[in-house]
């Protein structure tokens, strides 16, 4: 019986000092407080809400580029018979890049010379004929047509010939390479991807969505930070949107023209940009820490309309310059914000409001 009593009384003492410690919490100077139980009102502080209209700025991000990058191909189908350059390599206008054999090409450009020349003796054949009144007009018309088309075939050829090579456009840089030597291409096949780099053309390629695609203008201007220069800021301006999204990401593309600033850039690197829209906003400024579980362009945020009852109120955030957040949308039937206490509360908590 004795040792009953003694372990039910450690139970009991056990117990006493688990509440004890559950009514309690530590505040950010160490402090303890109590945690209201949930029929008392909870201390909060709150904050006037009020609209203001501030500058709209897009935040987005993409990698750089420039604005002529070209697929060069063949016009005519064949073996690869070299590719002078590799990926990375610099070039100068007019470098030789890439050839085809000619073995099967200069046959063709042969054979419609031969065709060329036999047209060229039935027609003078036939007219001889013609004027003794021995090859009718019917005749006459017809070797005169094939000439035609014989003298058509041969510059078509010779023409397809001198497009077996391939150039660089501009001075720039090889971007990508697609075949190697002894590869059998068809027309129109991709051989290389070269750029204009040496021009200084840079932009940056970013996606944005379709809110964000509607409040940007051509010429808004960008500040653009790029990942392998994080001392350097790089002006931007806006030169394209696209007209229609991607099909895949449901996005919309935009070109930031870059002034280089002596930076040596290279296409491909990632770099974000803060695009200042000629659009101003009117939304409600409130500090980060009254908003809870931000998703994206999503959250929540404390109200009270009476000062004694705590509303949850889910929200749409619209931008965040890293210490305050701005509310687009929710607030509307609000008259004051919680910006203190809100971890203690939950959807209609009493409250009582501090000084």
């Amino acid at each position: 019986m004795k040792n009953f009593t003694k372990h039910f009384s450690i139970t009991v003492l056990v117990i006493t000092l688990l509440m004890l410690v559950l009514q309690a919490c530590t505040d950010s100077k160490g402090k303890e407080t109590a945690i209201p139980s949930a029929t008392e009102p909870i201390p909060v502080k709150v904050m006037s809400l009020q609209k203001s209209s501030d500058t709209r700025v897009i935040h987005t991000s993409g990698q750089v580029t420039t604005d002529d990058e070209t697929v060069l191909a063949f016009k005519i189908g064949g073996v690869i018979n070299t590719v002078l350059v590799k990926e990375g390599d610099k070039v100068k206008k007019g470098q030789l890049l890439a050839t085809l054999n000619l073995t099967e090409i200069n046959a063709q450009v042969a054979q419609a010379q031969h065709n060329y020349e036999k047209a060229q003796r039935d027609f003078k054949r036939i007219t001889n004929l013609y004027r003794d009144s021995v090859a009718t007009l019917e005749q006459l018309q017809n070797t005169e047509t094939a000439l035609a088309v014989a003298k058509e075939q041969l510059q078509a050829a010779t023409f397809n010939r001198s497009f077996a090579q391939i150039h660089a456009p501009e001075s720039g840089y090889v971007l990508r390479k697609f075949v190697n030597a002894g590869q059998v291409v068809s027309i129109g096949d991709p051989i290389l991807v070269t750029n204009g780099a040496a021009t200084g053309n840079w932009i940056l390629k970013v996606n944005v969505s379709d809110k964000q695609w509607s409040a940007v203008s051509l010429h808004d201007k960008a500040e653009v930070h790029i990942d392998a220069f994080a001392d350097k800021t790089f002006e931007g301006e806006v030169t394209r949107k696209s007209e229609t999204s991607d099909a895949l990401t449901g996005t919309f593309t935009m070109e930031l023209q870059l002034k280089n600033n002596g930076a040596r850039l290279a296409t491909g690197m990632f770099g974000s940009a803060v695009v200042t829209t000629g659009n101003t906003l009117t939304s409600w400024s409130v500090p980060y820490e009254a908003v809870l579980d931000a998703n994206d362009n999503e959250g929540f945020v404390f109200i009270t309309s009476d000062r004694k009852t705590a509303r949850k109120q889910p929200v749409l955030i619209e931008s965040f310059n890293g210490t305050t957040i701005r509310i687009s949308k929710g607030l509307e039937d609000a008259e004051a914000l919680i910006v203190s206490g809100s971890a203690y509360l939950t959807d209609r908590s009493p409250i009582t409001i501090l000084k």
